[in-house]
C-alpha cells in the first residue's frame, strides 16, 4: 500500500549452481542499502540453490509488512475534479528491458528508474499533502493504473499528451518498437490523484529530488465518458488509453 511505511520484508532467492559470487555481492549490498534507505528489516527468508538451467540464473521474491502513517488515502477516494500527478519521466524501466532483450544499443545509455519510493513518499506526507489516491505504476505503466482508476470509480480521466514526461531515449526506443511510453513499466515512478489546491506544493516537493526533477501534472478527473481514460494529443484529438495487452506485459518484476 502506498502511504504506508515500510518495516519488514521476507527476503527468499533460488539461484541456479555457478551463479557468479561477484554478482551476488552486488546483489546483496544493493538490498542492504535499500533497507537502509527505508529504515525496513529483512525478518524472515529462504536460499536454495538448483542445478543449473533450472532457472534463469537468480529469482528473487519479497513480501513486506508496513505501517500506515497517513489515513484516507485510497482508490475509492478519487474525485471529480482532482489533479493527476506523475511523479518523474515514465516508461524507463521497460524500455530498458526492451532494449537489453532486444539487443538494441543506444549510445544514450538508458538505465531503469528503479529505486525505492518510500522517502519521496514521506517527504509529501511530512509537508501535509496526503493524495486522495496513491499507486506506482509498475507492470502495465501509466495506463493501466489510470485505467483501474476509472473504472473501480466510473469516474471520467483526461490526460494531456503534451504533458507527459518521457525523455528522449524512452521515446527513440517507442518509436523503434511501435509502443506507447504510458504502456510501459515503471519501477520509481508513482502517481498521485490530488486536490488541485495541493498540486503546485506536491510538484516542488517531488522537484526537490533529483529523480523526481520531471514530476508534472498531466491532466485531471473530469470529461465525458465515465469509466475511461481519455488522452487528448497536442493537436486537440482525443482518444481512450486502453489498458495495455500482451507483449507490453512481459514477467519483468
Amino acid at each position: 500500500m502506498m502511504g504506508a511505511k515500510p518495516l519488514y520484508l521476507s527476503l527468499s532467492i533460488i539461484v541456479e549452481e555457478g551463479f557468479e559470487h561477484r554478482s551476488m555481492e552486488k546483489i546483496v549490498a544493493s538490498i542492504k542499502r535499500e533497507l537502509s534507505l527505508n529504515g525496513a528489516k529483512i525478518v524472515t527468508g529462504d536460499t536454495k540453490v538448483v542445478p543449473k538451467g533450472s532457472v534463469d540464473k537468480i529469482f528473487i521474491n519479497t513480501s513486506g509488512i508496513g505501517e500506515v502513517v497517513a489515513k484516507g488515502i485510497g482508490i475509492g477516494e478519487i474525485r471529480e475534479g482532482d489533479t493527476i500527478v506523475v511523479s518523474r519521466d515514465i516508461g524507463r524501466h521497460g524500455a530498458a528491458i526492451f532494449t537489453a532483450r532486444e539487443g538494441i544499443e543506444l549510445e544514450s545509455g538508458l538505465t531503469s528508474d528503479c529505486a525505492s519510493l518510500w522517502p519521496v513518499v514521506e517527504k509529501l506526507l511530512e509537508n501535509g499533502v496526503t493524495p486522495h489516491a496513491m499507486r506506482d505504476a509498475t507492470r502495465g505503466g501509466v495506463a493501466a493504473v489510470l485505467n483501474e482508476w476509472s473504472e473501480a470509480n466510473g469516474v471520467p480521466i483526461e490526460i494531456e499528451e503534451r504533458l507527459l514526461p518521457v525523455s528522449e531515449e524512452v521515446e527513440g526506443v517507442c518509436e523503434i518498437l511501435g509502443f506507447e511510453a504510458t504502456m510501459l513499466a515503471n519501477e520509481g515512478c508513482f502517481l498521485m490523484a490530488l486536490d488541485p489546491a495541493d498540486t503546485q506544493k506536491a510538484l516542488d516537493i517531488l522537484k526537490s529530488f533529483k529523480s523526481c526533477e520531471n514530476a508534472a501534472c498531466i491532466g485531471e478527473v473530469s470529461g465525458e465518458y465515465k469509466g475511461k481514460v481519455v488522452l487528448k494529443s497536442e493537436w486537440g484529438t482525443k482518444r481512450f488509453l486502453d489498458l495495455p495487452t500482451g507483449e507490453l506485459l512481459p514477467r519483468i518484476c
